[in-house]
């Protein structure tokens, strides 16, 4: 298998003798060649306090089996649970009896409150021990706020785990949960953020996430970008991902014009995209190469670091008095942004107050939504804004529903 890089500009002519910014799209995906997917270190790390009792609680076991169903006996598992402590209830082993694994989770009854760093720290331990030679993926699940936790460790903790090629992916349960800190915990790692808002979807939910880390076939992927004098990342937030979700993204610069970009987890069904902001200074006309692309990933099936995908010219051609022109393409990812960059100024403008503000931008996030033809997101980004016109106000279930849509394509655009 070999991982692909397509870049795609949004213009890739400039008017001669004028700056510009144009906006680069990244995607990449594995090629893969084998047709039964990489082993899975996994770990589920479920909250079992009081306020899970009863029928969140019993829905969520039944997800968790439902996962132990479908691991292979060349997958691992392991099983934390946490309340305002932790502890393992399943050790991280092989998934050789699966009846007994689904008998430890069946038995787990709620209690305490909540710490979720306690549970990640925990998580993050088990999963180390079945790391080599596996996709290892987290699945953590609360239903409420980190009363009785620290956000900042839950944070580091993400941030480590990505370092040792770990994801966390988060599920929020009900409507109390903190949709800052979950939102942060997946985005730190490339994971995916998840809202089970009635527990009858609790399955389907954990069944939709287990299908995305299946198709998994690399980690640790960086994006080197290596840019010429003429060319430099815009001044605000210039690095972005698209797809799957949206995240915004940081980078590092060990070298001037150089900028290491980390994108986690590389799959074969599902595309990752990025989307980054170039400035360009004016350029004289003809054609002008303006810097290299690269994928550096890891094979851990293989055990193999440090490989290479094909390294991509970037060039730029300069022409007397250029009318712009997007690439159709890429204006779907910059649409993907705009959407989720006008329902977070729609949350800044909710925080302070101005609830009007904060309407508007959503209405205008709704319409974005509509240009995309992701018409699943529109409904609930207008349906919001109605809200907050209406009552001044958002549930804690409308803004979680918000958060999702602003983050997450949720409907298909018409094919042309």
């Amino acid at each position: 298998m070999t991982v692909e890089l397509i870049a795609k500009l949004s213009d890739p002519i400039v008017s001669a003798g004028q700056g510009a910014q144009r906006q680069l799209e990244l995607t990449i995906t594995a090629q893969r060649q084998q047709r039964q997917r990489a082993p899975l270190n996994l770990c589920l790390i479920l909250d079992h306090s009081g306020s899970m009792a009863g029928v969140p609680l019993v829905t969520v076991k039944r997800a968790a089996e439902s996962l132990v169903d479908r691991l292979l006996p060349t997958d691992r598992l392991s099983v934390v649970v946490f309340d305002h402590k932790a502890q393992v209830l399943v050790p991280n082993q092989w998934v050789e009896d699966k009846d007994i694994i689904k008998a430890q989770i069946d038995a787990l009854e709620p209690s305490g409150g909540t710490a979720i760093d306690v549970g990640m720290k925990l998580g993050l331990a088990e999963l180390a021990k079945g790391k080599q030679g596996t996709i290892s993926q987290a699945f953590l699940l609360t239903d409420g706020e980190n009363e009785h936790g620290d956000n900042q460790r839950c944070l580091d903790l993400a941030k480590l785990a990505a370092e040792y090629n770990i994801t966390f992916n988060t599920l929020g349960f009900g409507v109390h949960w903190n949709q800052d800190i979950l939102e942060q915990i997946a985005d730190a790692g490339g994971g995916r953020l998840m809202f089970i808002e009635y527990a009858e979807q609790a399955i389907a939910c954990f069944q939709s996430l287990f299908s995305h880390i299946s198709s998994l076939d690399y980690t640790n992927a960086h994006v080197l970008l290596t840019l010429s004098e003429a060319v430099q990342l815009g001044n605000f937030k210039p690095v972005n991902q698209v797809a799957p979700d949206t995240i915004e993204l940081t980078y590092e610069t060990p070298n001037p014009h150089e900028y290491v970009i980390r994108v986690g987890d590389i799959s074969a069904t599902v595309k990752r995209t990025l989307l980054v902001t170039l400035s360009i200074q004016p350029l004289p006309p003809g054609s002008h190469l303006v810097g290299f692309m690269q994928v550096r990933y890891d094979d851990p099936v293989q055990q193999s670091v440090g490989l290479f995908s094909e390294r991509i010219p970037l060039t730029l051609t300069a022409e007397p008095e250029h009318i712009p022109e997007v690439d159709p393409q890429v204006q779907q990812s910059i649409l993907t942004l705009e959407k989720y960059r006008k329902t977070k100024l729609a949350e800044t403008k909710l925080q302070s107050g101005d609830t009007a503000g904060a309407a508007t931008f959503l209405q205008s996030a709704a319409k974005t939504a509509l240009q995309l033809g992701d018409t699943e997101a529109a409904k609930i980004l207008e349906a919001s804004a109605q809200e907050l016109q209406q009552q001044s106000t958002l549930s804690e279930s409308a803004l979680k529903r918000t958060r999702i849509a602003s983050k997450t394509v949720l409907s298909s655009p018409p094919s042309t």
